[in-house]
């Protein structure tokens, strides 16, 4: 396992490998504002086991990734979904699967759509492929999205580990939440990163009109497709997953009974197989 920062488009991310770069390179792309920690190091080790090369990273202005003011990204959307290509660069690989959740998955969908001849496969988890015909959030996050809530102070590393578990339990199903074990996850993510501030806020102002939507084009991804949906997920509920599996040729569809928006350990009984499975060839 190392860590090391590396130049990828203009700027140097942190990213971190797991297992033996003779082995099938597993790409690992995590959702907005979330940094590499979120994809937890046991779950790396499960994939790494596989046997797979597994590769996980820091967004621009999370973890030790390059990190710009609070408010003030000096970058576009598009740049977070070149980021991954430029990663593959920086490391030598040709091909890799990519294994994407929430925005990482519509990054490692738009990836598999721009650049198909750098993905052997695609793993979509909490993804949507969004529509108006698709369900919209449950009350509980519409409810969230419109109060307003008193501001958090991210210096203050308690305070901002209260919000951030009151966010997850937010997003959370119905499987156990292990609030003492995410605490500590938390608080690390926090230690090695640059800007909390920054983090937490910088993807959520850049301008949402800068892809074109991707549904139209499903149909044209070519490589086997994994599509990892809670059954509980608040936010894009599984008929969206279903639709992913649906409008993509060939796509395998996996519910994860008692999951929300999230991959957690509960579920990797269930989920880790599954990725070994669409990243096997």
């Amino acid at each position: 396992m190392t860590e090391q920062l590396v130049p990828v488009n203009g700027v140097e991310l942190c990213i971190e490998t797991f297992g033996d770069p003779a082995d099938p390179p597993v790409l690992l792309i995590h959702g907005a504002a979330a940094s590499m920690d979120y994809w937890e190091t046991p779950f790396c080790e499960l994939l790494a086991a596989g046997p797979r090369y597994v590769i996980r990273y820091d967004h621009r202005d999370t973890g030790r990734s390059a990190a710009d003011p609070p408010g003030e990204p000096a970058y576009e959307g598009p740049d977070l979904f070149k980021d991954p290509v430029g990663i593959l660069d920086a490391l030598g690989i040709d091909r890799a699967h990519l294994v994407g959740l929430s925005m990482g998955g519509a990054i490692a969908l738009q990836i598999g759509l721009d650049y198909p001849d750098r993905v052997r496969s695609l793993t979509l988890a909490s993804t949507s492929p969004l529509g108006d015909d698709l369900p919209p959030p449950t009350d509980r996050i519409r409810e969230h999205f419109s109060t307003e809530t008193p501001p958090t102070d991210w210096s203050d590393t308690e305070a901002a580990i209260d919000s951030l578990i009151a966010e997850e339990k937010l997003y959370a199903g119905t499987l156990p939440y292990d609030e003492p074990a995410r605490r500590d996850l938390l608080r690390a993510m926090i230690a090695r990163t640059t800007d909390l501030a920054s983090a937490v806020t910088n993807h959520w102002v850049l301008p949402d009109d800068d892809t074109p939507p991707t549904r139209p084009r499903l149909g044209e991804v070519k490589v086997p497709v994994l599509v990892l949906h809670g059954t509980e997920d608040p936010l894009f509920p599984p008929a969206h997953g279903e639709a992913l599996a649906r409008e993509i040729p060939g796509a395998h569809l996996v519910l994860l009974p008692g999951a929300g928006h999230e991959l957690p350990e509960p579920a990797w009984e269930i989920a880790v197989p599954a990725i070994l499975a669409n990243t096997t060839g």
